[in-house]
């Protein structure tokens, strides 16, 4: 038995999206003027299907079965290969990942406010309501 709700799994899974699409960002940024760089995003859709994969169990409980196995990856991650907005054949579209960093970190705001009230509202059930 779990003391904690699903609902924080799910906000921990939301902070590890968060925090992969701030590493993808900076990487980004970090590389607006390399000759030929790609830039690289985050699909939420693919980090969900990676996440829903990595909790699945699977007891096998006869020899007949066949084993079961998590494929590890880099979560959601992909390159624009065939985007160039520097004559140098650079990928990073500067503006856009300013706007990107910023609903980034709006995202990531929101739900250290709420992961905060969770563990705030399980502090007060712990304290006996006072």
């Amino acid at each position: 038995m779990s003391i904690f709700s699903g609902t924080i799994s799910s906000l921990e899974k939301g902070l590890d999206f968060s925090a992969t699409k701030q590493k993808t960002i900076a990487q980004n940024i970090a590389n607006v003027d390399t000759p030929n760089y790609k830039a690289k995003s985050v699909s939420f859709n693919e980090f969900l299907s990676s996440a829903k994969q990595s909790t699945i169990s699977a007891n096998r409980t006869q020899a007949k079965h066949i084993d079961f196995e998590t494929k590890a990856s880099t979560a959601g991650v992909f390159n624009y290969s065939n985007y160039s907005y520097n004559h140098n054949g650079n990928g990073v579209d500067m503006d856009k990942e300013q706007a990107n960093l910023a609903t980034n970190q709006i995202y990531y705001n929101a739900l250290i406010d709420r992961m905060s009230g969770k563990l705030n509202t399980l502090q007060t059930v712990v304290r006996g309501g006072s």
